[in-house]
């Protein structure tokens, strides 16, 4: 009877639209959109049931519907439609929708109203090409999460074919307006084809080089070496991982590259010298107080560059600009912040790179390099250099007992490469280690320095201790040479900072977590829900550094000590140094003896320095983002059975080992996936990377960096005390200040990362801050909502913590006369270079 007299209800159909960037062409494109409104061309919705036909047994007929342009508002376009919709028809579980339009479009959102329970959500927020270029008919499903067991029966081909469709079949040049997400080496930092010096090796599938996979751009290989791929002008990246309008409008790779190349280009044509250093110190602080007058520009960059950062560029006249860099908040506090011992050890704890101090269990240090090749593998510090400055402790093994000793270790990981960088003018490195005590008052003090080079050029493996002049006996030489001593140590932590801490560890391991969500989870997936916000823009980011920062002959190398043997050097640091379970801060914390396991402890652990600022605030940002995993998962998963049987689960865990970072497939820490804590696990230590450690390392780099002195990206000169010449040791005693400023970076060397650094320390204006802003799916569901609001409660309360925590004079790492507080892991934050804010991803 149903069938012969059926049952219908109205429904309306709205489809938010989002139009992109302004401009004379947008203008045109918006002409040639208005015509085809007029003349009938629209956006095609098919409504997808979730059941199947009950006579069939196969998919319900679609429902097709033609949404016209409605309304326009702001940047935004409304298309609708009402339509009568059989009630047998059942729910709707998703929408196909085809572009009849000449332009790609981004859909934010289609609401369906009209049923009994209220309206029906779809977030889209994805770029649907025009059907003239892709006829492959998108689906976008209901924002109700599904595990793959759960699929609604009129869905689960179309959830399927989805991912099919993100994975691509590996082959062919992929264009700027796909969606495939494939995995790739890193074959395209080189550049033989311009110069045999830009050659490169391939970093990933060796094990010589072992690399975590990039995102695959299947362009050609070059001519002078088949391993590696051509350079383009704009690096491939799926269309919904491209900045938005909004970040464009601040951070783009086209304009970005182009910006801060027309700088450089004007740079180096008023430092035609490109090793000139600074003649004093006075000079450096002239880029703050006057900058550089650089010649008028032809290339847009530059007016890009004005409104990114106006405070930086001002246009003085028609036929010059000038660059003056903002003076960093430590100058401001206090102007030779960097010259104290103090501030050296207390940025080990709270500055820009607070993640290689570590406890010092064993003694006497011992290298683990073979001593044929490098030399004596035994340290220089003595117990005659170390115990007269370890006040009220006899020995050092009575100090490292009581967990007294600590120690920046750049020893094993450079020397391999030392001989190798001495060849390349205006550079040089040693092994590197650096003693510090933990006082009373619960600072560091530093106690001495060991720099080391290994046996080279028919010379003997050469290596000194240098100690602080007020322990020393020849006050004036010694001040000095511990001086020149702790530039070195303070450049071999910036390049250990920058490409292994930053890069490597935030940018370069998150890239195969992303590309694997994209193609073993279903947008349907919870676990893709809570991982999505954590993915945004990394890719973009990442694809932006290979084009201008750690390519051959790019800003990295140019700017650090390594130089060509950067991106060799993350490679070896990713080898011997990467684990994916250290990636827990606390697993971190533990294993360089900074925290160890107590139950009765706040975070069950209880820190070796009490005052630890990125660890103290660190953990409470663990906590948060665990207690939120932990909720959300547990909804999904209450038992191991459903986990170990979730394929889409189990295949994206396997991808990741076996793939994205398959060259440590066979690591035996790599966790199992078989438990919901198994998996909280996993999510929270992703969440962490690309959140709260990216941040910790990212957000600080002008604040600390930005005044070079204080964090020298390269130093330029040997010790004088390596083999002098009489002339150099003259020099020396003579103008040891003039010996420093030779030893620092060019002026090219240092405005660069100036640059660099002001424009990566800023928040855009679209930052998505850590439990900020609720997915809309998680607003679907109460459990999740609920657990969604206390975690941003959680956060809230957070802020507070720090902030008392700055205040409190007890607190000496983080309180002080000319001290910055440590804010770099505050949640939340305004626009611009503020040293705080947390945004979910790895996204500038």
């Amino acid at each position: 009877m149903s069938n012969m007299n059926p049952k219908w209800r109205s429904v309306k159909v709205t489809v938010t639209v989002k139009q992109s960037g302004g401009g004379l062409l947008n203008l045109v494109e918006g002409g040639v959109q208005g015509i085809e409104h007029f003349i009938g061309k629209t956006l095609v919705l098919e409504l997808i049931s979730n059941d199947l036909d009950s006579k069939t047994k196969l998919e319900k007929k679609t429902i097709k519907v033609d949404a016209q342009k409605s309304n326009e508002e702001n940047d935004e376009v409304q298309y609708e439609a009402t339509f009568k919709l059989e009630e047998e028809f059942g729910k709707v579980g998703a929408v196909l929708i085809e572009n009849e339009l000449s332009k790609e479009m981004f859909l934010k959102s289609i609401v369906l109203d009209g049923f009994p329970d209220g309206p029906l959500h779809v977030t889209c927020d994805s770029w649907l090409q025009p059907k003239h270029h892709n006829p492959v008919k998108r689906v976008f499903f209901t924002d109700k999460s599904y595990l793959p067991s759960q699929t609604p029966s009129g869905l689960r081909r179309l959830r399927e074919e989805a991912l099919k469709q993100l994975r691509g079949n590996g082959e062919g040049e992929r264009k700027s307006s796909d969606r495939i997400y494939d995995y790739d080496v890193y074959n395209d930092l080189a550049d033989p084809d311009s110069n045999l010096n830009l050659k490169r090796p391939v970093l990933g599938a060796s094990k010589q080089y072992p690399y975590p996979r990039r995102c695959r751009t299947g362009r050609k290989r070059t001519d002078s070496d088949p391993s590696t791929e051509k350079r383009s002008s704009s690096f491939y990246v799926p269309r919904d991982d491209a900045f938005s309008d909004t970040k464009e409008s601040q951070f783009t790779m086209n304009t970005i590259t182009t910006g801060i190349s027309a700088v450089l280009e004007s740079l180096d044509a008023i430092l035609t010298d490109q090793d000139l250093g600074f003649r004093s110190f006075e000079d450096i602080d002239t880029i703050y107080k006057e900058g550089f007058h650089l010649p008028a520009l032809k290339d847009s960059g530059l007016n890009f560059l004005q409104s990114l950062i106006p405070r930086l560029i001002k246009v003085a006249n028609d036929s010059q600009n000038l660059l003056r860099f903002d003076t960093p908040e430590t100058v401001k506090r206090d102007r030779f912040f960097w010259f104290s011992d103090e501030e050296f050890a207390r940025e080990t704890l709270a500055g820009a790179n607070p993640q290689n101090i570590r406890l010092v269990k064993e003694w006497p240090l011992k290298s683990k390099h073979d001593s044929q090749i490098y030399g004596p593998p035994e340290s220089a510090f003595t117990a005659e250099v170390i115990e007269p400055q370890i006040i009220g402790y006899g020995t050092i093994e009575e100090a490292i007992r009581e967990k007294k000793l600590y120690m920046l270790d750049y020893h094993d990981l450079f020397l391999p490469y030392v001989s190798k960088v001495r060849e390349i003018e205006g550079t040089t490195l040693y092994g590197s280690r650096t003693l510090f005590f933990l006082t009373k008052q619960g600072t560091l003090k530093p106690l001495a320095i060991e720099l080391t080079r290994p046996p080279m050029d028919g010379k003997p493996q050469w290596k000194q201790v240098f100690t602080p002049a007020s322990h020393s006996i020849s006050h004036s030489t010694n001040l000095w040479l511990w001086r020149l001593a702790k530039a070195h140590v303070l450049a071999h932590d910036a390049g250990t900072h920058e490409l292994l801490n930053h890069w490597l560890r935030a940018h370069a391991v998150m890239e195969p977590f992303v590309i694997a969500t994209y193609r073993q989870l279903s947008t349907m997936h919870p676990m893709y829900k809570l991982l999505h916000p954590h993915l945004r823009y990394t890719l973009a980011i990442n694809a932006f550094a290979r084009e201008i920062l750690i390519n051959a002959n790019g800003i990295i190398e140019k700017s650090f000590s390594p130089n060509k043997y950067s991106m060799e050097l993350s490679s070896a640091a990713y080898d011997q140094l990467w684990q994916f379970d250290l990636q827990a801060l606390p697993n971190d914390l533990i294993d360089r003896g900074m925290a160890e396991v107590d139950p009765n402890a706040p975070h069950g652990l209880k820190l070796t320095i009490e005052d630890y600022p990125f660890a103290n605030d660190g953990l409470l940002i663990w906590d948060a983002i665990k207690q939120w995993v932990s909720d959300y998962v547990n909804h999904y998963y209450p038992t191991p059975s459903i986990i170990q049987s979730d394929q889409e689960l189990q295949a994206w865990w396997t991808e990741i080992r076996t793939v994205g970072h398959g060259d440590k497939s066979e690591e035996p820490w790599w966790p199992n996936l078989k438990t919901p804590e198994d998996l909280i696990e996993i999510i929270t230590t992703i969440a962490w990377i690309a959140s709260a450690h990216h941040a910790a390392v990212n957000f600080g780099q002008y604040t600390y960096s930005g005044y070079f002195p204080n964090r020298p990206n390269i130093i330029r000169n040997k010790m004088p005390t390596e083999d002098p010449s009489k002339e150099e040791w003259e020099n020396f005693l003579n103008k040891p200040e003039q010996t420093l400023l030779e030893s620092f970076p060019s002026q090219i060397q240092a405005t660069t990362m100036m640059l660099v650094f002001n424009v990566l320390s800023y928040h855009s204006t679209d930052e998505e801050y850590i439990g900020q802003f609720m997915n809309p799916s998680w607003a679907q569901d109460p459990t999740i909502k609920a657990a969604f609001e206390r975690f941003n409660r959680r956060l809230k309360e957070i802020e507070g913590i720090i902030d008392s925590r700055n205040k409190d004079s007890n607190l000496k790492n983080r309180h002080g006369v000319g001290v910055v507080p440590y804010e770099l892991l505050k949640p939340f934050s305004e626009t611009g270079i503020t040293g705080k804010g947390i945004p979910y991803s790895v996204s500038i």
